[in-house]
């Protein structure tokens, strides 16, 4: 029972870290996203556009065309 709990606690640290990370992260890619909205007009689809481009560029240079 003490090791179920104990593993129990260190399996909960764990999801509470990998939470409190991809948080903060999301937060942040939302604060420059309307950072960049406010001071220079681009929107989301604006950066995810030239991201899908980028990708497909890379992707072109990789096979050879």
């Amino acid at each position: 029972m003490i090791a179920t709990l104990i593993v129990a606690w260190i399996v909960f640290i764990i999801l509470w870290k990998l939470l409190k990370a991809t948080l903060k992260s999301a937060l942040t890619i939302a604060a420059i996203l309307i950072l960049l909205n406010i001071s220079f007009g681009i929107t989301p689809q604006d950066i995810w556009y030239h991201v899908t481009q980028f990708a497909q560029t890379i992707s072109q240079i990789q096979s050879g065309k």
